[in-house]
């Protein structure tokens, strides 16, 4: 039997609108699957993407992510601000750590080369390419009393929502609890620390810039496109992130290939992270 309808009023409408909507690509949603994403970089095979997302300013996403992933950010307008969370997906009480991402390679600020530490001493992901220069690692993101004092509100479903907030969602969808929520790292919104300790926002580097990340361990990988806790605007102004990961296990091995030429610390933190994944295969 063929039922026409109009309009979504009724059952038989609402399933047809819905119907005619499949394959329709919009700015705010995943592509599944990821090998259909329209714009895939030049030097990527389609079929290789596992993971192909826009997330609006004021809103989340997460995905686990296999070893030797590399993982792109792309700032489309320019007001985004991707604040980071990693969780070791084998493993999962093992997670970023922000103090010792800033403590053990001596350097505050984030960039090429600078390696995300888990709290067991572990490269959890290495960046390998930062177009931006404009990034944080210690802030950490926005919260609900502090949303709310400057915007109006910062729970999830408002105008304005606290990254906070959102990665106690993202967590919750893997199985983790708001005690799993650890600091985080921020991208595309750069601070520095001025000679009397104060932070200063040095804002976004523009539009189109983006940042690569390769995984050295198979990680929950949670990011919250919202405002930066110093973002000077009184206005919550977050714009869209590109989010896109594809299998690149050989920019892991050509990366592992070059440790020896790297500070000692850094040769260290590769060495745990290689050692937890050799004794963990069968």
């Amino acid at each position: 039997m063929t039922i026409t309808a109009t309009g979504t009023g009724t059952t038989a409408g609402a399933r047809e609108h819905a119907r005619s909507q499949a394959g329709r690509i919009t700015d705010s949603m995943p592509v599944v699957p990821a090998s259909n994403w329209p714009n895939p970089p030049a030097d990527v095979d389609p079929a290789d993407l596992t993971w192909a997302e826009t997330v609006p300013g004021g809103r989340y996403t997460s995905k686990v992510l296999a070893r030797g992933t590399r993982l792109r950010l792309h700032d489309v307008a320019g007001s985004a601000c991707a604040h980071l969370l990693l969780w070791r997906a084998d493993a999962p009480w093992e997670r970023l750590n922000v103090a010792d991402t800033v403590k053990v390679p001596w350097q505050a600020y984030l960039g090429t080369g600078h390696p995300l530490l888990s709290d067991q001493g572990r490269v959890l992901a290495t960046i390998v390419a930062d177009g931006s220069g404009h990034h944080d690692a210690l802030c950490g993101t926005t919260t609900l009393a502090a949303n709310t004092a400057k915007y109006g509100d910062g729970h999830v479903h408002s105008a304005s929502p606290a990254g906070r907030e959102m990665f106690t969602l993202a967590a919750a969808k893997h199985g983790l609890t708001p005690t799993d929520v650890a600091p985080s790292v921020s991208f595309f919104h750069g601070v520095k620390v001025d000679d009397d300790g104060s932070l200063r926002s040095t804002g976004s580097a523009g539009a189109a810039k983006s940042v690569d990340l390769i995984l050295h361990l198979p990680c929950v990988v949670a990011i919250a496109n919202t405002a930066h806790p110093v973002d000077p605007s009184p206005t919550f102004d977050t714009t869209s992130l590109e989010v896109l990961a594809w299998k690149a296990r050989p920019d892991l091995d050509a990366l592992l290939a070059g440790v020896a030429d790297t500070d000692p610390e850094y040769q260290r933190a590769v060495a745990n992270s290689e050692d937890a994944w050799a004794a963990a295969l069968l």
